[in-house]
């Protein structure tokens, strides 16, 4: 995928969420682990907290800085990635965080990469913002995650 446009790149990165989103949800209904069903049901309510929070972004961001063209920022097929993963029925939280993990770090890529190449500092810091927010919330759901585990 190519992104032309930082509200393009937004809405990428909101519709990725419910990607995964509906990954999680196809793992749930086939996972054996209970605690693996709940880890999943949270991740499921995380991104679409996550996707509800960048549609409110772009709803109150100033157009000028939605409307910021890029040259060269590509991406994969997430849709495709998220479709295609897959889980054994008897996964555990390690590999639904190992799963997880993956694909956030590939979408914090992108939102780096894109912030690298801009060259206006109140979009380059919003952009560097979004990716120090994205990095702690990964941080407290690996410590939530550890902590489940010694439940």
């Amino acid at each position: 995928m190519r992104i032309q446009q930082l509200s393009e790149l937004l809405e990428f990165i909101a519709k990725s969420r419910l990607d995964m989103k509906q990954l999680y949800s196809r793992l749930q209904r086939n996972a054996d682990s209970t605690r693996v069903k709940m880890m999943l049901e949270y991740l499921q309510q995380h991104q679409q907290h996550v996707h509800d929070s960048i549609e409110d972004y772009i709803d109150e961001a100033p157009t000028r800085m939605l409307d910021t063209w890029y040259k060269d920022i590509t991406f994969e097929d997430f849709k495709k990635r998220c479709d295609d993963s897959t889980l054994a029925a008897n996964m555990n939280e390690d590999d639904v965080l190992e799963l997880h993990l993956d694909l956030e770090n590939r979408l914090i890529g992108l939102i780096e990469k894109t912030a690298n190449s801009t060259a206006v500092t109140e979009i380059k810091e919003a952009l560097l913002d979004l990716v120090r927010v994205e990095r702690t919330q990964q941080k407290r759901l690996v410590h939530s995650a550890l902590r489940m585990e010694d439940i």
